[in-house]
């Protein structure tokens, strides 16, 4: 039950002590804000990228280019997107919403993955990853559903946070490969109300994106149940070396 309190305490207290750059701490002159230095430390990504999955790409080229992994195995998914590479203040964002209860900062999040993914389809439902039952339990929230509700409040477009459920627990997926990765989420998704993203297109908000397993499993999910297309929207992704010039302190 304590547990289950304090994700609204930790709210109010963000209410009234003064703005503090989400990725340090220090005192900023507006909400949702970072400090000079943390932002300095953000990784950008954008053009060139990959068509499909939004990882950069080494040369200036064709919009529609796709990077060799892509071309080779094609995901589920239709478009993938992240403002930021996993890792320094960005890396601290993603931390403090889900292990540190700062919900505030599902908004802060869902700006930035608005403004890099640019307009929504006019037929866009929005869709978080789903947690298993046991993890909601011991966490009170799932930090991809506070994102969606987010995006969904910043777009106008509407939240079907149920649209999909976790199943099967999965087992934590840090350090294991893509393959691995596979292996673990398979039948781990189920879609619970088809008839709410049949025909449309359903935007897939995670936190991270790291080899994609678990957004391409949810995708395919998706787009068996009738979904037209998937687009995957997450704050941060991870790059592999090479994948991007980026240095984090």
């Amino acid at each position: 039950m304590a547990t289950l309190l304090l994700a609204p305490l930790a709210g109010l207290v963000d209410l009234v002590l003064p703005p503090r750059c989400p990725g340090c701490g220090e005192i900023v002159d507006g909400d949702d804000r970072f400090c000079a230095n943390c932002f300095n430390q953000l990784a950008f990504i954008g053009p060139p990228q990959c068509a499909c999955c939004g990882v950069p790409l080494p040369h200036e080229g064709d919009a529609a280019a796709q990077c060799g992994a892509c071309l080779a195995d094609p995901p589920a998914y239709a478009r993938a997107r992240a403002p930021l590479a996993y890792g320094g203040p960005a890396r601290s964002v993603v931390l403090a919403l889900k292990h540190g209860r700062r919900l505030h900062l599902a908004r802060l999040m869902a700006r930035a993955m608005l403004r890099s993914n640019g307009p929504l389809p006019d037929d866009a439902v929005i869709v978080p990853v789903p947690s298993h039952r046991w993890r909601l339990w011991q966490r009170s929230f799932n930090q991809a559903a506070e994102i969606a509700r987010q995006i969904s409040r910043q777009s106008g477009r509407p939240l079907v946070v149920d649209a999909l459920d976790r199943i099967k627990p999965t087992p934590s997926t840090k350090g294991l490969t893509r393959q691995a990765r596979l292996r673990n989420v398979s039948g781990a998704f189920r879609v619970a109300r088809p008839h709410a993203i049949t025909g449309r297109a359903v935007i897939l908000i995670d936190d991270v994106m790291t080899t994609g397993a678990t957004v391409s499993a949810c995708a395919a999910k998706l787009a068996k149940a009738g979904a037209r297309h998937v687009e995957v929207l997450t704050y941060t992704r991870t790059l592999r070396e090479g994948q991007g010039n980026f240095a984090f302190s």
